[in-house]
C-alpha cells in the first residue's frame, strides 16, 4: 500500500535528513514512526503527503510514484490520505461541522452529501452533539477528535498523525489511539510519528525507528 524504496531527503542547509529509509507498509496496518528530535519523523511524513519531494529513491502510494507526481494531481493524491496534526489545525471562527465539512466541499461535494458524511465522521470520533459549537468552546482532547473526524471524512486508505497525543494526558492519548485502531480494523493504513515510548509499549504495534534520518528497526 505505501513503499518507501532506498528514499534520501537532502536540504541545501542542513544536509541529509533522511538516508536511504526503506520499509513498506500493508493496507490496514497500523504502525509508530518514531526517534529522537530531529531524525526525520516530521520530514518522512511531508513527504507522504507531497508537502515535499524526496532527493532519491522512490515512495510508492497504491502503486503510484509521489515522487512524479505532476502539481494538478497532487489535491486528488491527498484525498486517498488524512493528515491529522498535533496543534490541530482548526478554524477558530467555524464551527465543529464546518472544519469536518472543510475536505468535502473542497471535493465539491453536494449539500446533502457534506451533512451525511460530517455526522457519521463526527459519531464515530463522539461528538455528533457538538457539530454546532466552536473550537474555542471544546477540551483539548475534543478539539483533537475534531481534526480526526475531519481527516477520515473524505474516507483515505492512509491516516498519517504527527505527534497527534503531544498535548494530551495520558487518559486522553489512549482515547485517541483507541480511535485509530477503529479505523485500522475496517481497513485504513495508519502510520503515527511520536515519542512516546509507554504509549507504543502499550499498543503493542508495529515500531519504524529513526535514528539521524536513518531506518534503525522495524
Amino acid at each position: 500500500m505505501l513503499v518507501f524504496d532506498k528514499v534520501c531527503k537532502r536540504y541545501p542547509d542542513t544536509g541529509d535528513v533522511l538516508i536511504d529509509v526503506s520499509f513498506q507498509l500493508q493496507r490496514g496496518e497500523m504502525a509508530f514512526l518514531t526517534g529522537h528530535s530531529g531524525a526525520g519523523k516530521s520530514t518522512l511524513l511531508k513527504l507522504i503527503a507531497i508537502m515535499e519531494y524526496c532527493t532519491r529513491g522512490h515512495i510508492l502510494l497504491d502503486g503510484r510514484n509521489l515522487n512524479r507526481a505532476r502539481e494538478r494531481h497532487i489535491p486528488f493524491i491527498r484525498r486517498k490520505l488524512g493528515l491529522i496534526f498535533q496543534d490541530y489545525k482548526l478554524l477558530q471562527d467555524r464551527t465543529v461541522f464546518d472544519n469536518v465539512a472543510l475536505p468535502l466541499i473542497i471535493s465539491g461535494y453536494g449539500h446533502q452529501e457534506v451533512g451525511r458524511r460530517v455526522r457519521a465522521s463526527l459519531d464515530k470520533v463522539g461528538l455528533l452533539g457538538k457539530e454546532k459549537k466552536y473550537p474555542l468552546a471544546l477540551s483539548g482532547g475534543e478539539q483533537q477528535r475534531v481534526g480526526i473526524a475531519r481527516a477520515v471524512v473524505n474516507k483515505p486508505s492512509l491516516i498519517i498523525a504527527d505527534e497527534p497525543t503531544g498535548s494530551l494526558d495520558p487518559e486522553l492519548s489512549s482515547e485517541v489511539m483507541r480511535l485509530f485502531e477503529q479505523f485500522q480494523q475496517v481497513g485504513v493504513t495508519v502510520l503515527i510519528a511520536t515519542h512516546d515510548v509507554s504509549l507504543i509499549t502499550r499498543m503493542g504495534h508495529r515500531v519504524l525507528k529513526l535514528d539521524h534520518g536513518q531506518l534503525v528497526a522495524s
